[in-house]
């Protein structure tokens, strides 16, 4: 009967063309993001002009040797291509946006508002991929995912503010899952693999996708059409990488893009520190090195740093065992392992969205140099997942906890508005599924929400009246801590309900 109900109200839904109301969701996000031009942004907006310039100015086979700025080439290829695409606009608009030399540092307002407006006109990929996933559900759930994703705060901060393209990105990314969970795995894994050549880092959820794609698509239905779904997803794959790598091949210059794009020289932790796992490793051998000298061990002082940045630097630690790259790879595909089983045993199109979100969180916890931004990757999937349940709408609370306020008012309103409904059959199936979902929070988001107001009131107004500019990173530890915490958290909450479903 519930089954039967839900048919209905999707098919009440379809009826309303969502189209229009979308567009009006990005208007209202460009035009935030229009206002935030002239705003903050970080060395990464200097880093992206630079790449704009190199990859105009320079030949082909020149873009991953270039030492011009800093800022060298350390993405993908396709990446490159887009910046060379975007790099013809921005030469008509201002040739010295294009300039090697003269271009350096450059912050004119041509630079600014071209830049800028790359990334708002990017986001239409993202709104394209939100609007795949979200086109078959009913109303409630269709704007939620929206209003979470397109109106996402922390991507406005991450890409409008401190300036990337983690919404085009991400796009990309949910345009593969959303032809995954449509049941279309040759295309799905074909955008994929598209993505992981404009942003490698988005490999981490590649054994899920591997997984996934063998048992669902290549597996069963006979030996020879197992094969021939395996070369052509296989061919697939190859022309993409080929299309990327493939003249940099021909120079001879492969290892030196593998190494721009991997430099596993760099520290452990980013200079901020992300909340992951290391964080409390790092944490228990400071504590323990500083107990042992107490009691009179000798115990030196590291020389290097945990957050060096800079190729070369290593990840000393006093007391505990030193961390290398392939630890923390062993440490994410064991971590990983729990969902690449089930990926295998039950390969559903319905979960691949949340498996994959759970793949970016381990590679969030135990990965190498892993950058707060990376979070993006698995709480924007979240949002999708949050609309499927009660359980799944609190966890996307508490890892997002500074959204948490509008999701819950927003949905609430939502709910209210829809219970008033009660003419025809449809609104009636409506306000039945929204009575369903209706959204509260428990005691432990309530605690740690309050938790974390306490520790930016520390970070904010007490540690500068009581320290001044003294011990300026205690405030953004605690920060790092308090968040790492919360990110576990949310971890082992996903993995135990990946374990239970394996177990079932």
């Amino acid at each position: 009967m519930e089954e039967h109900s839900n048919q209905k109200l999707n098919l009440a839904s379809k009826r309303h063309n969502p189209i229009p109301e979308l567009w009006w969701f990005f208007a209202v996000a460009a035009c935030v993001k229009l206002l935030l031009i002239p705003s903050y942004h970080s060395t990464d907006f200097e880093v992206h002009r630079h790449w704009l310039a190199l990859t105009n100015s320079l030949p082909l086979s020149q873009w991953y040797f270039d030492e011009t700025s800093p800022w060298t080439l350390d993405y993908p290829p396709f990446f490159a291509y887009f910046e060379r695409f975007l790099s013809v606009f921005a030469k008509l608009i201002d040739p010295q946006i294009v300039d090697l030399q003269k271009g350096l540092n450059c912050s004119s307002n041509t630079v600014v508002y071209f830049q800028r407006i790359s990334v708002i006109v990017s986001d239409l990929c993202l709104v394209y991929g939100v609007f795949r996933l979200s086109r078959n559900l009913d109303s409630l759930r269709r704007k939620s995912i929206w209003v979470l994703i397109i109106w996402s705060p922390m991507l406005v901060i991450v890409d409008h503010l401190h300036f990337q393209y983690n919404g085009f990105l991400l796009g990309v990314l949910l345009i593969s899952l959303s032809y995954l969970e449509e049941g279309n795995d040759l295309t799905g894994g074909f955008v994929f693999a598209v993505l992981l050549c404009f942003k490698h880092l988005f490999a981490v959820a590649a054994p899920v996708y591997f997984v996934y794609l063998l048992r669902h698509y290549c597996w069963g239905g006979g030996f020879l059409r197992g094969c021939r779904r395996l070369s052509a997803m296989g061919a697939a794959v190859v022309a993409v990488f080929v299309a990327a790598y493939g003249p940099f091949v021909y120079y001879g210059q492969i290892q030196q893009v593998i190494s721009r794009m991997f430099p596993f020289g760099r520290g452990l932790c980013h200079a901020y520190w992300a909340p992951n796992f290391w964080v409390f490793y790092i944490i228990l051998d400071k504590g323990l090195a500083f107990l042992l000298r107490r009691l009179g061990f000798n115990i030196q002082a590291p020389a290097a740093s945990f957050t060096g940045g800079l190729v070369g630097d290593s990840s000393p630690f006093a007391v505990l065992p030193q961390i290398t790259p392939l630890t923390t790879f062993i440490m994410v595909l064991v971590a990983l392992s729990p969902c690449l089983i089930k990926a295998w045993r039950d390969p559903q199109p319905g979960k691949i969205t949340r498996w994959v979100a759970y793949a970016y969180m381990c590679g969030f916890l135990f990965g190498w140099h892993v950058h707060e931004k990376a979070s993006l990757h698995f709480v924007i999937l979240l949002a999708i997942v949050a609309v499927q349940s009660m359980d799944d709408a609190r966890h996307y609370f508490l890892l997002s906890i500074g959204f948490s306020a509008i999701f819950e008012s927003g949905v609430s309103v939502k709910k209210a508005s829809l219970e008033k409904k009660r003419d025809d059959q449809p609104e009636l199936q409506t306000r039945t599924a929204a009575q369903k979902i209706g959204f509260s929070i428990g005691r432990v988001e309530k605690s740690y929400l309050v938790g974390i107001i306490v520790v930016e009131i520390w970070g904010q107004f007490l540690h500068p009246l009581l320290f001044g500019d003294k011990f300026p990173f205690i405030p953004l530890m605690f920060i790092s801590i308090y968040c790492a915490i919360g990110v576990m958290y949310s971890w082992i909450w996903q993995l135990k309900w990946i374990v239970r479903c394996v177990g079932s």
